[in-house]
């Protein structure tokens, strides 16, 4: 199976479940909600008008599982999902932000064929594969990193799971992952804020990396209100609806006012108005 053939029926998951497949869509993500690994993330964001919701995975770990690793939790997860008419559009393995895939021996590769499981049981077709902090891949870790991910990725594809790597790496850093990867189901979760930050130029890698290596986005400028920091996101949007994207932009932006509600309306607003002038 080609990676085109892959992406297409795996970003058909969210299209099913009532999402237009012709459109960019607009998410958010449970712990920019106040509500991180909790239930009530997709009421709140129906509630507030978003079109669907990243969820974690959990970080603590009782009794060697990740807190959504209960077939219980799950079927409560999709129950809501379906009576809310919200997709949860990934999850985020945010465990890796403690067990690092870079450190020989450590307990991630099982958290991520775990993750792979917990992924495609709550009925979503993209997982965030994290790598910040102490977890922060550097140049000496690019190639473990891809043969770590080798020996998890045929589980990914057998689920029809898509790996979505973050990091502060620039593009072409991720694609040597990729490559040395050598699986259709490890892509880039591709985050303008973290690049930018990074001193990555946004504009130039969204085209280079191009819709078959990136596999949803996050939009944010904290710990500005988008279109008020740097980040110029009338260029952004349209150079990711010039690649053809049609999956999800989830915002992941901080609450200025601490008012999440109202920030988080807002942040949407400006978004949805970017993209009605044909931004």
């Amino acid at each position: 199976m080609k990676r085109r053939t892959f992406l297409a029926g795996s970003l058909g998951v969210a299209a099913l479940r009532g999402a237009s497949a012709e459109a960019l869509k607009i998410g958010i993500t449970d712990w920019n909600l106040g509500l991180a690994g909790k239930i009530g993330a997709i009421e709140m964001a129906r509630r507030l008008g978003f079109e669907g919701v990243q969820v974690s995975i959990g970080r603590r770990i009782e009794d060697g599982k990740m807190p959504l690793d209960d077939p219980a939790s799950i079927a409560r997860y999709r129950a809501e999902s379906a009576k809310q008419n919200m997709p949860i559009d990934s999850s985020c393995l945010d465990r890796l932000h403690d067990d690092c895939l870079k450190d020989r021996g450590s307990a991630a590769p099982k958290r991520i064929t775990d993750g792979i499981r917990i992924t495609a049981a709550l009925g979503t077709p993209i997982m965030l594969v994290p790598f910040f902090g102490k977890c922060e891949l550097h140049a000496a870790d690019l190639d473990y990193t891809g043969d770590a991910l080798r020996e998890v990725a045929p589980e990914a594809e057998k689920a029809g799971v898509i790996l979505g790597l973050e990091n502060t790496l620039s593009a072409e850093e991720n694609v040597r992952i990729m490559d040395r990867a050598r699986s259709r189901a490890v892509l880039v979760y591709y985050d303008v804020g973290n690049s930018t930050n990074w001193h990555h130029d946004v504009l130039r890698e969204i085209p280079w990396l191009g819709r078959e290596r990136i596999c949803q986005f996050h939009l944010k400028d904290n710990p500005h209100y988008l279109g008020e920091g740097s980040i110029d996101f009338v260029a952004v949007l349209k150079a990711i609806r010039g690649i053809g994207f049609r999956g999800y932009a989830n915002l992941e932006t901080d609450a200025p006012s601490h008012n999440i509600d109202a920030d988080l309306r807002r942040n949407l607003s400006f978004v949805r108005g970017i993209l009605g002038t044909g931004g």
